[in-house]
């Protein structure tokens, strides 16, 4: 096989998951009223961004045969978090920042050890962590309210030059800093290596605990990240055990939609990303064709139904584990 159709073959899952959402995006902007202007599309990014971000957080626990049912709580954890301590003036600003993000990494490392010295299966583990990183939220924030450094928040959110939203920009920003060194390092390759057969990874002295610690906590740092964005997005934090639960579950279809393999050791979180826009691009098309608010429920499960059952045709068709890998 030459050398970019290895690298095609390799980023299948990542370019399907580019083309669902260009199509379904374009579907969008031609029956949107206003079409492809400035703000239409600082919205999209916005809300697209949100997701992704916990998107990134459930692909790398994914990568290692887990799933992570906790990342929607850390979500609104660090975003209840952020409405505290992300004021003032710069100083304590970026204090606050850095505050956040580190109560992120503190959760998925907490997740990590449960499951690697704990030896608790990753799906049980995060449903106990998750309730009590709601429940630590709805200690913070009991009702809606709190507040975000103004500035800060609409530069993040608003657009560079009139015309790039820039809410993408720091998206890439942290694909170039956190995903792509993290994939290249040897605890990223551990953790593929982890996903794709820990027996035959443990034989070949693979640092499995590492890889798969730094991946959770890793992904409770992107977790972290949409928390806070959702800070800057509302300038408000709230404890709704509704809207985790949310983005846990179409955490799951994006990472399915981006070419993320369910059991794990195949995928990336750029291709996570695409998935997230795809699923977010759902809800919006449904208010661009005026359906009525009580069939949207049902045609989002829909999609997410068919989004999971997507991953899982792939491996019907596997005869040998090791082929899905190839």
């Amino acid at each position: 096989m030459t050398e970019w159709r290895y690298w095609l073959n390799e980023q299948r899952g990542t370019l399907i998951g580019l083309a669902i959402f260009l199509m379904m995006f374009a579907v969008y902007i031609a029956n949107h009223p206003a079409g492809l202007t400035a703000n239409v599309a600082q919205t999209a990014a916005n809300k697209g961004v949100l997701l992704a971000f916990v998107a990134m957080a459930q692909a790398l626990v994914v990568i290692t045969a887990g799933i992570d049912l906790s990342v929607g709580m850390i979500f609104i954890l660090t975003n209840c978090l952020a409405s505290w301590i992300v004021v003032g003036s710069p100083l304590a600003t970026t204090a606050g920042v850095v505050g956040v993000l580190a109560a992120g990494m503190l959760c998925g490392a907490i997740n990590g050890l449960l499951v690697i010295y704990g030896r608790l299966q990753p799906i049980v583990a995060t449903i106990a962590t998750g309730a009590v990183y709601f429940g630590i939220a709805l200690l913070l924030r009991p009702f809606p309210g709190g507040s975000v450094n103004e500035d800060l928040a609409d530069a993040v959110t608003g657009r560079l030059f009139g015309v790039v939203p820039a809410s993408l920009v720091l998206l890439a920003a942290v694909v170039l800093l956190v995903w792509i060194p993290f994939r290249r390092s040897v605890a990223g390759r551990a953790a593929y290596a982890a996903g794709s057969s820990e027996p035959a990874a443990f034989m070949s002295g693979m640092p499995l605990r590492r890889g798969k610690f730094a991946a959770y906590t890793v992904a409770g740092l992107f977790a972290g990240m949409g928390g806070l964005f959702l800070t800057f997005f509302t300038y408000t934090g709230e404890a709704a055990y509704a809207s985790g639960g949310g983005y846990t579950l179409w955490s799951i279809a994006a990472v399915v939609l981006g070419g993320v393999s369910l059991y794990g050791g195949r995928g990336s979180a750029v291709g996570a990303i695409f998935g997230a826009f795809a699923a977010r691009t759902t809800g919006d098309m449904l208010f661009v064709f005026d359906v009525d608010p009580l069939w949207q429920p049902l045609l989002q499960g829909v999609v997410l139904l068919i989004a999971v059952s997507i991953g899982a045709a792939g491996l019907l068709r596997v005869r040998n584990r090791l082929e899905w890998f190839r």
